[in-house]
């Protein structure tokens, strides 16, 4: 695992790097692309050098992880942004609105009406993307692609959620190229702008197909002991 300012540097400067690369090469115009370091199983102490290189937008799998680390982080570093990027249960929404910035697991209605009923009392309005279950496999969590733009409509319309994008997980071993594309397709009929997909092995690839934020957690941490 990175120890030190100067490999948190050098592991940064290497993905921005590739993700420049990939955006002159597929853009029309080159177009920005955020990198959520996906900073899950890693100890807060180890994320201090990627902060004191200047990267600020980190994604969490799971609501008490990051209670647990991130508070703290946040009154040293006030402008982190926080993305939740795993599953969310209904029984965390409220500490979810309080803790992260961005949710990108919204996948159902129930929860998005329970999102909105905590944003409200919060007086928080949260950026969403709506994570579809892009290779409809039963094992993984997202809307269908073919409810997609529907759903979208209801999360906007019927509960008043900030639904900005879509974002989800081809499946492993396959090609990952038809899922972004078929992704971006979905959301240019929902009329979003914004697609988080695309990790550590297949960013590059998302960003063909565009991609305006990619989740990079391996290639920047390395091994990744869990958290005691």
């Amino acid at each position: 695992m990175v120890g030190s300012l100067e490999e948190a540097q050098t592991a940064l400067d290497y993905i921005r790097s590739r993700m420049e690369k990939a955006c002159r090469r597929f853009g029309a115009p080159p177009r920005e692309v955020d990198l959520i370091a996906v900073s899950k199983t890693v100890p807060g102490k180890a994320l201090e050098p990627f902060l004191a290189a200047g990267q600020r937008v980190f994604g969490e799998n799971r609501v008490q992880e990051a209670k647990e680390k991130w508070p703290a982080l946040c009154a040293r570093f006030p402008d982190i942004e926080l993305h939740l990027i795993g599953p969310l249960q209904t029984n965390k929404a409220r500490e979810a609105v309080a803790l992260f910035d961005v949710i990108e697991t919204l996948d159902r209605d129930k929860l998005a009406g329970i999102l909105a009923a905590e944003m409200a009392r919060a007086e928080k309005r949260l950026a969403c993307f709506v994570q579809v279950n892009i290779g409809g496999e039963a094992q993984k969590a997202g809307i269908a692609a073919a409810e997609t733009v529907a759903f979208v409509e209801r999360c906007r319309n019927l509960h008043g959620l900030d639904v900005v994008g879509l974002m989800c997980i081809p499946p492993e071993g396959k090609a990952p190229g038809p899922y972004f594309a078929h992704l971006a397709m979905l959301a240019r009929e929902a009329g979003l702008d914004r697609l988080s997909m695309g990790m550590s092995g297949d960013f590059e690839t998302a960003i063909a197909m565009g991609a305006t934020h990619v989740r990079v957690g391996s290639a920047l941490f390395g091994k990744r002991p869990p958290l005691a």
